[in-house]
């Protein structure tokens, strides 16, 4: 039957009183909580299994001289699971039937008979010992700042980690030292400007493609601050310098175009725009040199360059587009006037690959989002992959060769073709489609494609959607590595064929990058693992606290781009024998790079029981000479909003995701606080409500460039762990790049209820999870994607963690007159050793680790209303027993009661300098409690680091000895150094390795006669074909190079572009072969040259212009 609610109306008995017990027995209630040792359970006593049980009588070894009754109300164990009772669910007020003859406990004589609450039993009067004489305390740390700080307690820190401190360090000791380009930027600096991309053109400009345009940064100038920070967006102000270009839409993909001297940038809005980036556009801005619409308002998700430079370029629905070599170079010699001819050559020169393959109206190629296009390191095949499929096309013919799946390999449809012969002209293949050749080979490939289609459909039904593709690269040896988002990594052959599966990592594969004979992994959960070809890890670290979107390689450096926007670099010869010299060098230079702020931070807490106070009360609440020396001041409120509708309004809204707006109360409260604070002085950061719960943060205006990354986080503790009448809310942050964390807590209500109250702050400290609200950033998320099962709980990961709020902790076997009797003789020594929360905390059960500054207030529950002092404890005929429900605890980077001074370390140390209550505030019948933290904060100076970074790598002499030998490339010889190419017979040059101990990681390309060097690249004459284009040399092996003449294209395609058709004919051939030479560790190389001439069938030989040297190196 329905009981009514109590006489006095409060609101802790609140709304969900008058719910009926069938109401309650049929709604849906939380299951048990995870096993904790420290949490006992609750005894099958009742019929109703939501009423909780008399507590059981035990030795309580806290209070010296007691009479061995239970103190701490821990309830008898029991073998029959049954449902916990919800927090805000009152007792039955009497005990249940067919219990057993045990007595319960009494009652106090001042209790009314039918109050409805059980105590613990009545003990003769105690002798209260001093609880400094058990109670941990913890020193204060050094520092004037610190002077006059009281005395703490600390709560017994369990084995589990996740109640500790965050470990910091001056210098990782579990990966290399990173060289930080791009510190980690804030969250809100990054709308509209986050970076999606990187890629390198060397020797020294990194690249970076972001929402609003690129930059770029000179890697020479990589150790030099930035000038003028003022004219640096916010963020970037501890970057290495850069230039920017102009505002553009969002860059999807980059490409590199060596031999061209050009950066290709593909955008949002479908265009596809050229950047000099050879150096003369990058000293007073970019020099954009052509562009044009290239999908129509469709975003190019993915770019790729081929050795015969033409340009491809993939987008929404399968579309992929060609854009050929001789239109690029047209438009590249484009005066600055003549721009808008470059649409017509791009238009006329464009192949649409869907349409070349299609018949009869029908394409086998899949409508999926080209998000990966990729050219082989042979320069033979292009990879385009989507969602769960793969396509390998000709590089040179654009032939459809394979549809795949990338799940399992199995190939949908092959074409077999003659290695032995060239590529016929493609403008005369798209013209032949009524040739049986080309009607087999469509045939084939629509029936691949169907069967491709049927079987990713079923196997995205059961789950296959989690293996989809995210990253892909081509290894020096031809193979091809592919990463999956359930964390696989899968190796293939240069054909499409699967090799092998691994799964190292259960977090998705964003990026892979290789260099020689190591295969970089970057991980949505911030690590990094490098494998070499057989894919046997070599190591593994987590590189940033975010995802690894992409990684790229330019000088002696790995690059990553993390989630966040920050970039880092790693020596190419990491993990070895530099990183510990590095490592052990800049933790000597600490105290040049660290930086430290103090802050004073105020907190305060009051259950407001639903009234809007005076703005007197405050004021003397925050307090005026708080105010203004504070930085910081976070303000947590209980019971703003009570209402049942309200509730179960506020319960539906989190439900579904929908973040709540403050309630009117709750902007009356935001906006009363912060006219008491001052507006002009300080702004409000964030705040966020949960039914009755509401926080908010303020800070002064002078500290706003030091914080960063808002996020906040609910759980509900009420009916079914849904209802927000208990529960926390939370708000993180970053300040001076430190995790600060405040928690909110209203836990479960009644003296007996201490499990429940533990129960509560468990399942809050495991499962707050906080989020950016929405809009924060405009880089992407993968906060939810794949994360991995042994994640810790986001509290643990703070710096600082500040916990307050109403946490109804009751005093344990004192009566009401005892207590009133100790408060008026102000022994509120004495009264602490009652206090339900000190005993809980001195047994680790809850607040594990956290500490609290000594009370020397009264306490302040419960209270009539609109009376001041002391004597206005509660006078109803229920006279609820005064406690400390209202408490602030907190916990900073101190792992020891030892004093220790603040360092990156032990990057945050506090002291409380204030602890008290407002007992002046009559409007609730709580009394609001204010702290006030004294936080030094140690963090980093990157630039400062960086310039001692340089310092240490160009003066340590064990350092500079190693990067020597590490760029010394091996020696190679090859069997000619001129070769003339007759028809399309094959040509065989010979390429050894006398190196005895040392691999050679080679790439043959070539160059312009008249200037020799990788930075006078140009693409792939048409008519020569190399095999393979690059590769790994063992140490005494020689290898086989064919070189082949053919005609790629036919007359049909140079009409296009030639008004000379018989210049193109008579064109001379002959070209300079550069083998690159390169080892495992730098991109130092060695480079040989082989030169190249062609004898027509007709008896013509090219000219061919002779160099001294030969295959000498040069």
């Amino acid at each position: 039957m329905s009981q009514p609610p109590p006489a006095d109306g409060h609101p802790e008995a609140d709304d969900w009183d008058f719910l009926t017990d069938h109401f309650i027995s049929s709604s849906s209630l939380s299951p048990p909580p995870p096993n904790n040792p420290f949490l006992s359970p609750i005894s099958p006593v009742s019929s109703n299994p939501f009423l909780s049980p008399e507590p059981s009588i035990s030795t309580n070894p806290f209070l010296s001289g007691s009479s061995g009754t239970n103190l701490s109300a821990s309830f008898s164990d029991s073998s029959q699971s049954v449902p916990y009772r919800s927090a805000s669910l009152p007792f039955s007020p009497t005990p249940p039937t067919g219990h057993n003859s045990a007595p319960g406990p009494h009652r106090s004589a001042s209790l009314s008979s039918n109050s409805g609450y059980y105590t613990p039993p009545s003990s003769p009067p105690l002798a209260f010992s001093n609880p400094s004489d058990n109670t941990p305390q913890l020193a204060p740390p050094t520092g004037l700042q610190h002077t006059g700080s009281l005395p703490e307690f600390s709560g017994r820190a369990t084995q589990d980690q996740i109640f500790r401190p965050l470990a910091r360090s001056t210098v990782d000791e579990t990966r290399p030292v990173p060289l930080t380009l791009r510190p980690r930027p804030p969250r809100e600096s990054q709308l509209g400007f986050a970076l999606r991309s990187i890629v390198f053109f060397p020797p020294s400009h990194l690249w970076a493609g972001h929402e609003s345009g690129l930059r770029v940064w000179n890697t020479n100038k990589l150790f030099d601050g930035i000038p003028d920070n003022k004219s640096v967006r916010r963020g970037d102000e501890e970057s290495s310098p850069f230039v920017e270009s102009r505002r553009t839409s969002a860059v999807l993909s980059m490409a590199v175009d060596l031999p061209r001297g050009v950066v290709w940038s593909g955008h949002a809005d479908g265009r596809i725009t050229g950047w000099r980036a050879d150096g003369s556009g990058l000293v007073n801005g970019f020099e954009e040199c052509v562009l044009w619409e290239a999908h129509q308002r469709a975003p190019v998700l993915s770019m790729a360059i081929t050795p015969y430079g033409e340009l491809w370029s993939g987008s929404e629905g399968g579309s992929i587009k060609v854009w050929s070599s001789e239109a690029i170079k047209e438009s590249l010699c484009l005066k600055k006037e003549e721009k808008s001819k470059a649409y017509v050559l791009f238009e006329r020169s464009c192949i649409d690959l869907r349409s070349l393959v299609s018949e009869n109206g029908t394409c086998p190629v899949p409508t999926v989002d080209v998000k990966i296009l990729m050219c082989d390191n042979d320069g033979s095949k292009v990879w385009s992959g989507g969602y769960l499929s793969f396509i390998l096309w000709d590089c040179r013919t654009k032939e459809l060769i394979k549809i795949m799946s990338s799940i399992d390999g199995s190939p949908d449809s092959s074409f077999p073709s003659d290695p032995s012969s060239f590529p016929s002209d493609p403008s005369k293949t798209q013209k032949s489609r009524n040739s049986p050749n080309f009607f087999q080979r469509s045939k084939n490939a629509l029936l691949g494609a169907a069967e491709t289609v049927r079987r990713v459909a079923v196997k995205a039904a059961f789950g296959d959607d989690v293996r989809k593709l995210e990253s892909i690269a081509s290894s020096a040896d031809g193979t091809i590595w592919v990463g999956g988002s359930n964390g696989s990594v899968s190796h293939w052959d240069p054909n499409g064929f699967k090799l092998k599966e691994f799964t190292r990592n259960s977090a998705s594969v964003l990026s892979i990058f290789t260099f020689g004979t190591r295969v970089w992994v970057g991980y949505s959960d911030g690590k990094i693992q490098i494998m070499d070809l057989e894919g046997k890890l070599l190591s593994s670290w987590t590189a940033h606290k975010s995802p690894v979107l992409k990684i790229t390689m330019g000088g002696n450096y790995i690059y990553t781009l993390a989630n966040h926007g920050g970039i880092r670099a790693w020596s190419l010869s990491s993990p070895g024998p530099t990183d510990s010299i590095i490592r052990a060098e800049l933790a000597e230079r600490e105290s040049k790079y660290t930086r430290t702020k103090h802050v004073k931070m105020v907190f305060g807490t009051w259950n407001v029981g639903q009234e809007k106070a005076g703005l007197e009360s405050i004021k003397k609440w925050i307090g005026v000479e708080v105010r203004e020396e504070a930085g910081i001041v976070v303000v947590g409120l209980q019971e703003v909003d009570m209402g049942a509708g309200f509730l179960a309004m506020s319960a539906a809204k989190e439900t579904v995701g929908m973040e709540g707006t403050p309630s009117p109360n709750g902007e009356w409260w935001l906006d009363a606080i912060g006219r008491c604070l001052g507006g002009a002085e300080f702004y409000r950061v964030s705040s966020r409500q949960m039914a009755g719960l509401l926080i908010a943060v303020w800070a002064r205006k002078s500290l706003k460039q030091y914080i960063s990354d808002l996020e906040s986080a609910v759980v509900a503790c009420g009916l079914g762990r849904a209802i927000g009448n208990k529960g926390a809310v939370g708000l993180r942050m970053r300040i001076c790049g430190r995790i600060m964390s405040f928690v909110n807590c209203h836990l479960a209500a009644h003296l007996e209820a201490v499990n429940r109250r533990n129960e509560d702050f468990d399942h809050i400290y495991r499962t707050l999870t906080f989020a950016p609200p929405a809009g924060a950033s405009g880089g992407p998320l993968f906060r939810g994607a794949n994360v991995t099962n042994n994640r810790k709980p986001d509290l643990s990961q703070s710096d600082l963690l500040i916990f307050l709020g109403d946490f109804n902790y009751r005093l344990d076997s004192v009566s009401y007159e005892e207590a009133m009797d100790l408060i008026y003789k102000n022994k509120f020594d004495k009264l602490r050793a009652r206090d339900q929360l000190n005993a809980e905390m001195k047994l680790g059960r809850v607040f594990q680790g956290l500490r609290e500054a000594q009370i020397k207030f009264a306490p302040t529950y419960k209270f009539d209303k609109y009376v001041s002092g002391v004597s206005g404890y509660d006078s109803s005929e229920k006279k609820r027993i005064p406690a400390w429900c209202d408490r602030i605890l907190y916990r900073d980077s101190r792992t020891v009661s030892e004093p220790r001074h603040c360092s990156l370390d032990c990057p945050i140390v506090s002291s409380v300098s204030l602890y008290d209550a407002c007992m002046e505030a009559v409007d609730s019948d709580h009394k609001p409690v204010k702290c006030v933290l004294n936080v030094d904060i140690s963090y980093v100076g990157e630039s400062i680091r960086r310039q001692e970074y340089a310092q240490i790598i160009s003066s340590n002499k064990k350092i500079k000895s190693l990067f020597d030998q590490y760029k010394i490339p091996p020696e190679i010889s090859l069997s000619a150094n001129e070769l003339t190419l007759k028809n399309q017979e094959i040509s065989v040059l010979r390429v050894s390795n006398n190196s005895r101990n040392e691999k050679g990681i080679f790439e043959i390309f070539c160059c312009d006669f008249m200037n020799e060097g990788e930075n006078t690249r140009v693409v792939f004459p048409k008519w020569l074909k190399v095999n393979p284009a690059s590769g790994i040399i063992n140490p005494g092996q020689t290898i086989d190079i064919n070189i082949q003449h053919g005609d790629l294209y036919g007359k049909d395609f140079y009409e296009v572009y030639s008004t000379n058709k018989r210049n193109e004919e008579n064109q001379e051939k002959n070209a300079i072969l550069i083998f690159k030479i390169t080892n495992n560790y730098s991109t130092e190389a060695n480079f040989y040259k082989v030169n190249t001439s062609h004898i027509s069938s007709k008896g013509f030989a090219s000219r061919n212009v002779m160099y001294s040297g030969g295959s000498q190196m040069w």
